[in-house]
């Protein structure tokens, strides 16, 4: 395994491995047997960086999520986990009620929700402190201000390390850096946004991002990154949900455009090449590109896990980068 350091603060930031393991079908889709070889095998293979939600999964049940946690909780307890495997998770987006969702009911990011959320996912999880915490979506019915503060209570507290943040517009991820930088408190250093060699289109408007995607890695995003060598980019959905690999699974929507085949292409010939998947010539252009990227993939079985792991140890040639980097 190889790792990088993510956060600033020598009290908070950490070491982790370069491929996080994303946990947000555990204890619903993914069976707890499943479930819990995989985090084995995750482990033995020296990974130590995996990522939930309060809110997973609350779709495959109508509920209001918090399986995963729960299930990482019972993983953490039956194996003497301790604070050597950093365990990420969200708030702001579980839905208040059952039937409800985060479109219409979430949790939202108010001092006394942030507050509360924390709390319950850290008694689901069975830590002391929440080594990173993500502000899920955005709250536009609260002042950026109350949320950061109320980020900044828990960290001044020892409940949570690190700070996050996942699909929020990047001018609201820097004014909310800016008032934390301003008040001398922490802000966030983590963004989690959804990246994969493909490209999407960010204009196509969805129920909470009537402008068009807020989730996707845009140009923007990137420059802020090369801007601002303090941060690091968590890449969910690097592996498209098994659309590279799978006939039966078709891109997203917005991935539907010309400028896909030609990338595809490119991908599949440099695996061709390299006598590796498509998903791990993937994994391996983010883990070793120029930008601090670790890719966010989950698992439903130790195999899928151990495809994504021989990723790690993929080293492309300067010319194959180049050759998937040159393609629009």
């Amino acid at each position: 395994m190889k790792y990088r350091t993510i956060g600033t603060d020598p009290n908070t930031r950490r070491r982790v491995s370069v491929l996080a393991l994303g946990a947000m079908l555990f204890g619903s889709r993914t069976d707890e047997k499943t479930s819990f070889a995989v985090l084995d095998r995750y482990v033995e293979a020296g990974g130590n960086f995996i990522d939930t939600s309060d809110n997973y999964a609350f779709w495959t049940d109508g509920g209001q999520g918090g399986q995963s946690e729960e299930l990482l909780g019972r993983w953490r307890r039956s194996r003497g986990i301790g604070d050597e495997i950093v365990i990420a998770t969200k708030l702001g987006a579980r839905p208040l009620a059952p039937g409800t969702s985060y479109v219409d009911n979430p949790e939202g990011l108010s001092a006394k929700a942030i507050r509360e959320a924390a709390e319950r996912s850290r008694e689901r999880l069975g830590v002391d402190r929440l080594d990173l915490l993500y502000a899920h979506i955005e709250d536009r019915a609260v002042p950026l201000r109350e949320t950061v503060e109320g980020f900044a209570e828990l960290v001044a507290e020892g409940a949570v390390g690190l700070l996050g943040v996942s699909n929020h517009a990047v001018w609201r991820v820097e004014r909310a850096r800016a008032l934390a930088a301003a008040a001398g408190l922490p802000g966030y250093e983590v963004l989690q946004y959804q990246h994969s060699y493909l490209r999407p289109r960010t204009d196509i408007p969805e129920e909470i991002f009537p402008d068009g995607s807020l989730g996707g890695t845009t140009a923007e995003l990137l420059s802020y990154l090369r801007a601002e060598p303090g941060l690091t980019l968590v890449a969910y959905s690097p592996l498209l949900k098994g659309a590279y690999a799978r006939q039966d699974v078709p891109l997203p929507r917005d991935f539907d455009h010309p400028g896909t085949p030609a990338r595809l292409a490119v991908l599949r010939e440099v695996a061709r090449e390299t006598g590796a998947s498509v998903n791990q010539v993937v994994l391996a252009w983010q883990i070793g590109g120029d930008l601090p990227v670790i890719p966010l993939a989950g698992a439903s079985s130790v195999a899928q896990l151990e495809e994504n792991l021989a990723a790690v140890e993929l080293e492309l040639t300067a010319e194959q980068r180049a050759r998937l980097d040159a393609v629009h």
